[in-house]
């Protein structure tokens, strides 16, 4: 069975975020950490080299492959942030509409900054869907 490759570290999140050049997206990193840590009462540790994830999960899928992630978490790429939320919960759909500029994937949501988006609106979003993904993988 392969390894997974995200998987959690003990590299520092503060070190990480503190490396962004970007001054702006460095310091919609460490909000966005204040946020997600307000949000789930989590704190904020690195998955793999490039991820804040705030809790966990153990998923195990049919196949037998099975791992650890975090409940929710984000990363601040290039182009824009990546915000790991659960690919369904309650409400998910209205509260995208709700949400101001962004893009959105899967699992996945892309920001350019947080002054483009509804911070309200982004907490809903984070609580509902680490409630979801609690109810889906309970401890």
């Amino acid at each position: 069975m392969a390894q997974n490759k995200t998987t959690e570290t003990p590299e520092s999140v503060t070190d990480f975020l503190s490396s962004i050049t970007d001054e702006a997206k460095r310091n919609d990193s460490f909000r966005l950490m204040e946020i997600m840590k307000s949000a789930t009462g989590y704190e904020a540790s690195m998955w793999g080299t490039a991820i804040v994830g705030f809790g966990r999960y153990h998923y195990k899928y049919a196949t037998g492959h099975e791992g650890d992630a975090p409940l929710v978490g984000f990363s601040p790429r290039k182009d824009a942030m990546s915000l790991y939320l659960a690919s369904d919960f309650p409400g998910k759909e209205e509260l995208l509409e709700k949400l101001g500029k962004h893009k959105a994937g899967k699992g996945c949501i892309y920001i350019k900054k947080l002054t483009d988006i509804d911070l309200n609106i982004l907490n809903q979003m984070i609580t509902a869907s680490a409630n979801q993904m609690k109810q889906l993988y309970p401890n």
